[in-house]
């Protein structure tokens, strides 16, 4: 199968099973006692919400948590993000914010950047253009966390 077309076909179960146990079971889900940002971020084509809220410390993202509702995709999208930048310097959460985003948009080297983990499962939504949003919509609120914080 050339590269264009996806991961092999059991890459793709592992990857669908791996976004469906997000979803079901989510990461960093709840409050933050003393978030130093609080996002609302709502996709509009679909009514998907996420509430992002971010604490950092020294430049670091100390602590990542979001609540909301949703398909599969922008709730295992969110998990998956909280669990890759957590602990992570700004720099580091802009780079991979982008590479994130590039994968989104179809870019072939940014879906197997290995520094992406787990979000890497969600390479097959660039084939779905009406799902990029929802796969975006937890990265969007971070984006606005860390324009707040300049």
């Amino acid at each position: 199968m050339p590269a264009s077309d996806g991961p092999a076909p059991h890459l793709q179960a592992l990857y669908q099973e791996l976004i469906l146990d997000h979803y079901r079971r989510p990461r960093n889900q709840g409050a933050l006692e003393h978030p130093d940002a609080a996002i609302e971020r709502r996709n509009p084509s679909c009514g998907d919400i996420i509430r992002l809220q971010v604490a950092f410390e020294d430049g670091v993202v100390r602590a990542l948590r979001f609540a909301g509702q949703g398909c599969a995709i922008s709730q295992a999208s969110a998990s998956m993000m909280t669990q890759v930048l957590q602990g992570k310097p700004r720099e580091e959460v802009e780079r991979l914010s982008r590479r994130f985003t590039a994968m989104i948009g179809g870019d072939a080297d940014a879906a197997t950047d290995r520094s992406l983990g787990d979000l890497r499962a969600l390479a097959g939504v660039a084939r779905l253009p009406s799902r990029h949003g929802c796969a975006l919509l937890a990265w969007k609120a971070l984006a606005d966390a860390l324009a707040r914080q300049g």
